[in-house]
């Protein structure tokens, strides 16, 4: 680490000692905040990186720059049996996040004054790190990756997330006007923060900047850290996804995934995505990962993070996208729930639609792509069983027969082959926005 990165990372120091993040009270817990639990639980990025399902007993993650451990109990919460090491620069963060943790009974919980440079200290590799609200305040985020994947397992996952150029730019601008007023020489605390919401206050409501960028909320009990983590952030930078994908390049690591990939479709920002302008429809479908998502965002940008998912590169377990499976890869499928969606609260919902011959809206449960999604009650009683345990397809489809033994107009009988046609329709559609999760289980 040269000189410059050294006087930044004290700064950077100072800032979360004066001011803890996140400052969320010790008691709360994430359990029904389920969109959390579904990105920090390993079984989703595993998932999308190996069409496998796996279980959390055992592994380890790193919650790497945990601040006061929120995100941790995130991580304790969504992986059971899961050893949780946490690291920070901060000791007044750490603290806070020991309390947190043990005040909700978690144990197999540590936590390290380091730096990600740090890491090989350890001693330790993991399964999968998380890496929230870090990245962007290194000088070079390819040797902050760098410093992950040296205690990554083979094939463990990497989520990190840099600032958004585009979509915070007004900040930027912001950051920019108070370092010229020099409020951010040294560590800012609240002379400084009592500045910046005077001048702010001062400018008239039509001004640019104050259109832009002000919130009511940054004056009241929890201005210091709304202050701080926007106006006075030390060390905070904006990047594209072109500088995403230079660190990936530059710390030898392969991309997976958007953390949040289904709002990250650039065919949903057209109005008739299947009928295009001829260019689009003939260059779209041979541009790369990387290209369909700069262009998103230079489209559309709306996202505050670029968070991603990325790991150790050719490690992933090559399969076949399940829209291409043919009808013996599907004879072979066995289909589960995520965690999220394996509880007493979604199979009483479940089970109420049923019997009232109701949609049973699966998204309201499980509310991770934006958009509502209902389920045909008679779906919901064929996918009743996943409540307690993963089903092959076979045994799905034998369920359909048994609801549906014939046709409601015709009443002729359901075959076999329409069984299986109806069940492996709903479940393609279920799967590809997250509702469950199929693995091909070899012979």
């Amino acid at each position: 680490m040269d000189e410059q990165a050294a006087v930044l990372l004290e700064k950077i120091r100072q800032q979360f000692d004066f001011g803890p993040y996140p400052r969320i009270p010790i008691d709360r817990s994430p359990k029904d905040n389920v969109s959390e639990l579904y990105i920090h639980n390993f079984v989703t990025p595993y998932y999308v990186k190996n069409q496998k399902v796996i279980d959390t007993e055992q592994i380890t993650i790193l919650d790497a720059g945990c601040g006061t451990g929120y995100g941790a109990l995130i991580l304790a919460e969504a992986n059971p049996g899961a050893k949780i090491v946490g690291i920070d620069i901060s000791e007044k963060s750490l603290e806070l996040a020991r309390q947190r943790l043990k005040h909700h009974g978690f144990e197999q919980v540590e936590f390290y004054q380091l730096s990600i440079y740090e890491l090989p200290k350890l001693g330790l590799e993991f399964d999968y790190i998380n890496c929230d609200e870090l990245l962007y305040l290194f000088p070079d985020p390819a040797i902050a990756l760098q410093a992950m994947k040296s205690v990554l397992k083979p094939q463990g996952i990497i989520r990190s997330n840099l600032h958004s150029k585009h979509q915070r730019v007004n900040y930027f601008r912001a950051q920019e006007a108070f370092q010229m007023m020099g409020l951010m020489d040294s560590n800012p605390e609240n002379m400084e923060i009592e500045i910046v919401l005077e001048t702010m206050n001062a400018l008239k409501n039509g001004v640019d900047l104050k259109a832009k960028t002000w919130n009511p909320k940054y004056e009241d009990e929890n201005k210091k850290e709304a202050v701080l983590m926007n106006y006075l952030f030390q060390g905070d930078k904006g990047y594209t996804i072109s500088d995403l994908f230079a660190a990936l390049r530059g710390a030898d690591l392969e991309f997976i995934s958007m953390v949040n990939w289904w709002q990250w479709d650039l065919m949903k920002l057209f109005k008739e995505p299947d009928n295009l302008p001829v260019f689009l429809a003939m260059s779209l479908p041979d541009i790369s990962e990387e290209q369909r998502l700069r262009l998103f965002e230079l489209l559309h940008p709306v996202h505050r993070l670029l968070d991603f998912w990325c790991g150790h590169p050719d490690q992933a377990q090559p399969f076949v996208p399940i829209a291409e499976w043919t009808n013996d890869d599907w004879h072979e499928a066995q289909v589960h729930l995520p965690p999220q969606l394996r509880t007493a609260a979604v199979k009483e919902e479940m089970i109420r639609c049923i019997r009232q011959l109701n949609p049973f809206e699966i998204s309201k449960h499980l509310p991770v792509t934006g958009e509502s999604r209902l389920v045909d009650s008679t779906i919901a009683a064929c996918l009743l069983p996943l409540l307690e345990s993963p089903q092959s397809i076979q045994s799905l489809v034998v369920r359909w027969q048994q609801l549906r033994p014939v046709h409601p107009v015709t009443l002729e009988s359901t075959t076999q082959e329409e069984a299986f046609e109806k069940v492996k329709q709903a479940l393609t559609g279920l799967e590809e926005n997250g509702y469950v999760l199929v693995e091909r289980q070899p012979n």
